[in-house]
């Protein structure tokens, strides 16, 4: 099995028809007043290990959450169950909420994002060890920090690999924290901008050259990507995609996509092209878990763009 950590969510997504930024006065950021009237919302699950998990499961990797969620939680656990997704070990906690997220898109896909913690605030009372069933490989995705440095911590005692991805709970961990997950972590992912703060914060200078062993991934949007291993890089294009309606939850499941190629021992270059197979579906539909896809619907869409075999 496949453990995966980070946040359990309820997605509140609204899109804003024009730019952020022809609305906020530079001058005037310390006295900040702003609102945005939107024509269009939407109530989704979500939340970094719901999206992971859920794209996992479609591409027939056995996976399961370790986490809390509120009072809440039952329409989501349902949801996840009903695509395979074992919850065993998602603790349910009354008199809280699940972790919410509100978040504002404007037309040129800036995002403005608030995010209520909720029951996750208490998920650093977990552990790795009371987990029964055998782990083949875990994901530490972003949550509660505290969480994330426990779980890193756990999996590198007990010599579990895991990815890392500290994504947007970067801000509150410091050099040396991230150096610590690093040690233990097989994988460390980020986008271009998170790297680049990954690098500044640790003081490694280049993130791709720092360890030969582990496998460095930087998400570069409608780019591709970036991998890097035993000194070798590979650059894969991104997918292509029909229509960009909502790039929230791309990045979530690039790193299933990846994952899912990578737990069957594809090559680096199949992994990331699988990654971005995965982004493109969930860029194509509103909500980070509201796309579909069977693994032949996957398998010929990646044949499409990169011209090559593929077996799920």
């Amino acid at each position: 099995m496949i453990l995966v950590s980070g946040s359990l969510a309820y997605d509140q997504i609204m899109d804003f028809a024009g730019v952020f930024s022809d609305h906020i006065l530079p001058d005037k950021i310390h006295t900040l007043n702003v609102s945005f009237l939107v024509d269009k919302m939407r109530k989704t699950y979500g939340g970094t290990a719901g999206n992971i998990a859920y794209t996992l499961s479609l591409l027939g990797i056995k996976t399961g959450i370790i986490g809390c969620a509120g009072e809440d939680f039952d329409p989501y656990r349902e949801f996840l169950e009903k695509y395979g997704v074992n919850t065993k070990y998602v603790k349910k906690i009354n008199k809280f909420y699940t972790s919410t997220a509100i978040g504002i898109t404007d037309k040129t896909n800036n995002h403005i994002w608030g995010f209520y913690m909720g029951a996750d605030a208490l998920s650093d009372q977990l552990s790795i060890g009371d987990v029964e069933e055998p782990i083949d490989y875990a994901v530490v995705s972003p949550n509660n920090p505290r969480t994330m440095m426990k779980f890193a911590e756990e999996y590198r005692r007990m010599k579990i690999p895991f990815l890392f991805d500290p994504g947007m709970q970067l801000r509150w961990l410091d050099g040396d924290q991230l150096k610590t997950a690093f040690a233990g972590a097989s994988i460390i992912i980020g986008n271009d901008y998170e790297i680049s703060v990954m690098e500044r914060k640790t003081g490694i200078p280049d993130l791709h050259n720092f360890s030969e062993e582990k496998i460095i991934i930087t998400t570069l949007g409608e780019s591709g990507s970036r991998v890097t291993q035993y000194g070798q890089s590979v650059t894969v294009r991104s997918a292509a995609v029909s229509q960009v309606l909502d790039p929230a939850g791309a990045g979530d499941a690039y790193r299933a996509g990846f994952l899912a190629g990578f737990l069957r021992k594809f090559r680096l270059e199949v992994c990331a092209q699988m990654g971005s197979v995965a982004a493109a579906y969930t860029v194509e539909k509103p909500g980070t878990s509201t796309h579909y896809f069977t693994p032949d619907d996957f398998v010929m869409r990646y044949e499409v763009n990169y011209e090559d075999e593929l077996e799920l």
